[in-house]
């Protein structure tokens, strides 16, 4: 199985403008920039499109894990949180922190917290990543 995504980029570094397109069409032209990347104007920046990855790839593999439990949960909800850092050479995701609450009836903290801890390694985005992921999980 094969996904994609594009960037076009025009102009320099400070000034210039990029846009961002999925295949599916869930992301359609949607602009970045330094500004949307660094300053907080509106659009997006591919620290937040990572977190969004990670956090929708965890969130499917928790459920996997727990159905391998025999349990099922009402909701699963967590936030990505990128860090991106200026290190020696540039710039550098250096950490991604996970915050996970879930609902799920007829679990145990314990097992939660070992499916929780075995889904952040599994998963196939943290998987990708070579920066310090950590993680808070909750059993709501």
């Amino acid at each position: 199985m094969k996904r994609n995504a594009s960037a076009v980029w025009q102009g320099d570094l400070k000034s210039g403008k990029g846009v961002v397109s999925t295949q599916s069409g869930a992301l359609k032209d949607s602009p970045y920039g330094f500004n949307t990347r660094f300053e907080d104007a509106p659009g997006t920046n591919p620290e937040e499109l990572v977190g969004a990855a990670h956090a929708g790839c965890y969130a499917m593999a928790m459920s996997l894990a727990l159905g391998e439990k025999g349990v099922t949960a009402d909701r699963i909800d967590v936030k990505a949180t990128v860090t991106l850092d200026e290190v020696d050479d540039g710039f550098a995701v250096t950490k991604v922190h996970l915050d996970v609450s879930a609902s799920i009836p007829g679990i145990s903290e314990p097992d939660f917290q070992e499916v929780a801890e075995t889904t952040k390694t599994s998963c196939p985005i943290s998987k990708l990543l070579s920066a310090d992921i950590t993680m808070d999980a909750k059993l709501a």
